[in-house]
């Protein structure tokens, strides 16, 4: 009898970690269903994702949009409800550190279903980001962590975590490889009149950046300063495009023809910018991975990161938001005497396969 593996997402990330355990599970003896929870719920931030993994998430627990308490709440709930309803499965997976990832966790473990943590081990060390609380919990809750890169060993090990811990690889990469041809044959390039390593590609979305008038105006105050060395693209997160607006700011960069601004876009597309970008300037987690396996230059502005292969033998750097601090790693970049990285361990298209392998 094959086992049941059940895996909760709730948001893009999470769609990017999963898409090939459904493909490979018959070969493993396994049945696989995937649980969406509604965190990401409108067009443009998953159903477009899941058109083109075709992915289709059999059950769906329509947790949309509310306060992280409740999200999480409800989630517990309707997850209770379902399994009543269908049956326990033999694992159940959360992947990654969102609000699905908790609630999943804790579900998990007053059902007595054996939790499987995908990306374990990651830490930023700053519990001021939500993010880091749920990763810890998760792990502690969980039977088994699969982790990414050695730091999730270390950690899980100085923490005392008594999982079962393996160190398998990054499925993101997985789901990179797989899609390639996909991502080749995007038009977004033409689309937006760009050439290759001709752009700077920016992403902002956390509150830590976007949400107060000041960091804002530092946002703009920086893209106008970018757009003086290159064109650049930003396709804004939903709430980084509400406060701009909010603050009267979206109009300065709206009116800048150096500066192509969208709202999220697909998956294929954003990958075929970062493979063809002179650099990607983030605040994301995932994007340093991507940019660390396509070598391609990454400046993370944040105070920290709980992904540190990805400075130590990847492509990307720490910055402070600090204009002229991120223009002179833009022009170390643009002179070609910037760092190059290499590809971690097992960021190979594999770990999928590996995980199975090891359930």
């Amino acid at each position: 009898m094959a086992k049941k593996l059940y895996i909760l997402i709730g948001t893009r990330p999470n769609f990017i970690k999963v898409t090939r355990f459904k493909e490979l599970a018959a070969n493993y003896n396994f049945e696989v269903k995937i649980i969406h929870t509604g965190q990401h719920f409108d067009d443009n931030m998953a159903n477009i994702f899941f058109d083109q993994f075709n992915l289709k998430p059999d059950y769906f627990l329509e947790v949309g949009g509310m306060s992280p308490n409740s999200q999480v709440a409800h989630i517990i709930l309707k997850l209770e409800g379902l399994f009543h309803e269908i049956g326990k499965p033999d694992y159940l997976m959360v992947p990654g550190d969102v609000n699905s990832t908790l609630a999943g966790a804790i579900a998990a473990n007053k059902m007595e279903v054996k939790l499987i943590h995908l990306e374990s081990g990651l830490r930023s060390f700053d519990k001021k980001m939500p993010e880091e609380h749920n990763r810890i919990v998760a792990d502690n809750l969980a039977q088994i962590c699969m982790v990414t890169e050695p730091s999730g060993l270390e950690n899980i090990k100085n923490e005392n975590i008594q999982a079962a811990t393996y160190h398998v690889g990054n499925t993101m990469i997985d789901t990179l490889v797989k899609h390639e041809p996909d991502i080749d044959q995007s038009t977004v390039l033409d689309d937006l009149n760009l050439e290759d390593g001709e752009f700077i590609l920016c992403t902002f979305h956390r509150p830590s950046n976007v949400d107060e008038k000041e960091q804002l105006s530092k946002l703009v105050s920086l893209l106008t300063a970018l757009s003086k060395v290159k064109k650049v693209v930003v396709p804004l997160h939903p709430r980084t495009t509400k406060m701009l607006k909010e603050k009267g700011m979206y109009s300065a960069i709206e009116v800048n023809e150096q500066i192509i601004v969208s709202g999220p876009i697909g998956y294929f597309e954003f990958q075929k910018l970062i493979k063809h970008s002179l650099v990607v300037i983030t605040d994301s987690g995932g994007i340093q991975e991507e940019t660390t396996f396509r070598q391609v230059s990454c400046l993370t502005v944040r105070e920290n990161t709980e992904r540190p292969i990805t400075i130590t033998e990847g492509t990307n750097t720490l910055v402070k938001f600090e204009e002229e601090v991120i223009l002179g790693f833009v022009n170390q970049i643009v002179n070609k005497t910037y760092k190059t990285g290499t590809v971690p361990q097992f960021w190979d298209g594999h770990t999928t396969e590996r995980i199975f392998e090891i359930l």
